[in-house]
């Protein structure tokens, strides 16, 4: 049987439109780091080299390549680390060519390095890319975090932001890093503005914990 994120990773993946507080296990991420605005057609490219390898992985069986504990499973959604330079900090005015992010895409439990660096020399034979270099492979674990679902624009995050930020201050937490998460569980090329659908995401810290 086929494991589908959406059925088996539903506290993580499918939140609701309200705020709610999640513990994010350890992962592994197929990850590539950038800057600027993500209307750039550069952005679409690491997007792309992401893509490649996660699906160069998911179908090495049909290769004749099956990976030490491989089972079939959905591709997971992109997902993104969000933050500024210092130069974006410092503006009065939000800028998106100043934006740093690491976008990414988790893989399943089977995934290590070796597997990872087999699937990066396939693509690399097939689809040369000069940003297949900056691909690379990490664990990462969110932890205690607070999330909600946003529907809509991208440019209209903030007011689900203020919403994240309330229920964090009236539950004594605080958010540990000005970096937040973004999980895009709609494609923005095939769906209008108002139907985007993207899970938000702050880690954070009881008060109580820091005293």
């Amino acid at each position: 049987m086929k494991y589908e994120w959406r059925k088996e990773e539903k506290e993580y993946y499918l939140p609701k439109e309200i705020s709610t507080l999640v513990t994010i296990p350890k992962a592994t991420y197929i990850c590539i780091k950038g800057k600027g605005n993500p209307n750039q057609k550069d952005f679409q490219n690491r997007i792309t080299c992401l893509y490649q390898i996660s699906y160069t992985i998911k179908m090495m069986p049909k290769k004749g390549i099956i990976p030490n504990g491989y089972f079939d499973y959905t591709v997971y959604p992109l997902e993104g680390l969000w933050d500024m330079t210092e130069k974006g900090k410092q503006g009065g005015q939000f800028n998106k060519d100043e934006l740093l992010y690491t976008i990414m895409i988790k893989q399943p439990s089977f995934v290590d390095y070796g597997l990872f660096e087999k699937a990066l020399l396939m693509v690399k034979e097939k689809h040369p890319n000069s940003l297949l270099e900056e691909i690379y492979l990490e664990e990462i674990e969110d932890g205690l975090s607070v999330q909600m679902l946003h529907i809509g624009s991208y440019d209209s995050e903030e007011k689900s932001f203020n919403k994240m930020k309330d229920f964090i201050a009236k539950n004594d937490l605080k958010i540990t890093s000005i970096v937040h998460r973004e999980i895009y569980l709609t494609d923005a090329r095939k769906v209008s503005k108002e139907k985007l659908k993207t899970v938000l995401r702050y880690r954070v810290i009881r008060k109580e914990e820091l005293k």
